[in-house]
């Protein structure tokens, strides 16, 4: 999906998308914080940008795969079938090398609710923010 760039950002800043995580999609910055990659991989989703979700992804993801292609397509399924509806930060704990986010993503596929609460795990690696992993939690 193209988001107009006067558009609200998904990740629900109140900010215009060209303002806020569209310049992280385009590589013209990197988020400063886990916090900002975490609502930037959430707009990405949002807005099917599957290469700014690959590249923001640490090697010890449990999706992480060499098969691109295929990671690729599976990403971009969730992301066409799925409305975002909001982000919530709950917690943010920031540290030096690991970080992480508790948030809750409202989501639907199919007028189906599947939103979910989790806690995100990011490294700093060579002085960018990905993301590792997270908890789900009830």
């Amino acid at each position: 999906m193209k988001l107009p760039v006067n558009n609200p950002c998904p990740c629900g800043s109140l900010q215009k998308y060209k303002k806020c995580c569209k310049p992280f999609h385009d590589k013209i910055v990197f988020p400063k914080t886990a916090l900002e990659l975490m609502k930037s991989r959430f707009s990405a989703f949002a807005v099917e940008n599957i290469d700014y979700i690959i590249s923001t992804t640490h090697k010890d993801n449990p999706d992480f795969t060499k098969n691109i292609n295929s990671w690729k397509k599976d990403i971009l399924i969730f992301s066409q079938n799925t409305n975002f509806g909001k982000l919530e930060i709950l917690d943010f704990i920031n540290q030096e090398k690991e970080s992480f986010v508790t948030f809750k993503a409202t989501l639907k596929q199919n007028n189906k609710d599947i939103s979910f609460t989790e806690k995100s795990r990011f490294l700093k690696d060579a002085e960018k923010w990905l993301y590792v992993d997270g908890q789900f939690i009830d």
